[in-house]
């Protein structure tokens, strides 16, 4: 399946557009052309006054599981790593950038790269079957961006970003319902999709320069927040690791990484 497969837009009724990711055989995980494809839908709806409202879901029953683990082999350096962080910046900072609203409807067992997409929306809605977290420090031993880190922040507090980096763990629905990374949690896939076609639709009747506008005074509250924090030594560090190429080795291999700490 190609990038383009993987990755489409759709437009509906109203107003509305879905980016839709359709990789089930790889449940969803991000490939670098998937990232490429869909920051070109995202320049597309930015472009196209008859779109008020985007959506972004997955299929079958799925959002995004993550980055394409088996891209990051176990021989790629710290360069590698930030070419990747990059460009999957560029994609999430025009998807912060559009001027219409931006909703995540988010079900399954979703990690990294999923959970920092869904935080780049300005909504996420999730199915009684979500599971969300950032588990890195047990899967691969590299580290996400300060920007990231940041997204996830300003849903659901600092403190609450750092107990989620170091445990590791994967938090039910509801658990990230109250943490305030969900905005409301639906009892299965159908009610969530149905849910946020609904939302995006009565948003899109309002007045689309109050909607701009909203956007554009919490981007100014929020301030330069981490997107503009020095990372660069960090990531480096990690993606220049030996845990790491340990971490995506294992992964592929599909069995428990042992980390040295080097």
């Amino acid at each position: 399946m190609n990038a383009s497969d993987a990755v489409r837009l759709e437009r509906r009724a109203d107003g509305v557009a879905w980016i839709v990711i359709d990789r089930p055989a790889a449940r969803n995980a991000m490939s670098a052309a998937m990232w490429a494809a869909f920051g070109a839908h995202v320049r597309t709806v930015a472009g196209d006054q008859s779109v008020r409202a985007l959506v972004v879901g997955g299929v079958p029953q799925a959002f995004v599981s993550g980055a394409d683990i088996g891209e990051m082999t176990p021989g790629a350096g710290p360069g590698d790593g930030l070419a990747y962080e990059d460009a999957v910046e560029a994609v999430l900072r025009a998807l912060e950038a559009l001027p219409v609203v931006s909703i995540a409807a988010v079900s399954g067992a979703r990690t990294g790269g999923g959970v920092v997409l869904a935080g780049a929306c300005d909504l996420r809605f999730g199915s009684a079957d979500a599971r969300v977290g950032m588990p890195i420090a047990r899967t691969l031993g590299n580290i996400t961006s300060a920007a990231n880190v940041a997204r996830v922040a300003d849903a659901i507090g600092t403190a609450r970003t750092l107990e989620w980096l170091l445990t590791a763990r994967l938090h039910d629905a509801e658990s990230a319902e109250r943490a305030g990374f969900f905005n409301a949690v639906l009892p299965d896939v159908e009610a969530l999709n149905a849910h946020a076609q609904a939302v995006a639709t009565g948003i899109a009747r309002n007045a689309p320069l109050t909607v701009r506008a909203a956007k554009e005074l919490v981007r100014r509250l929020r301030g330069a927040s981490g997107r503009d924090v020095a990372d660069r030594d960090l990531l480096e560090l990690c993606y220049g690791s030996d845990d790491f190429r340990e971490g995506a080795r294992a992964f592929v291999e599909k069995r428990a990484p042992r980390f040295e700490g080097r």
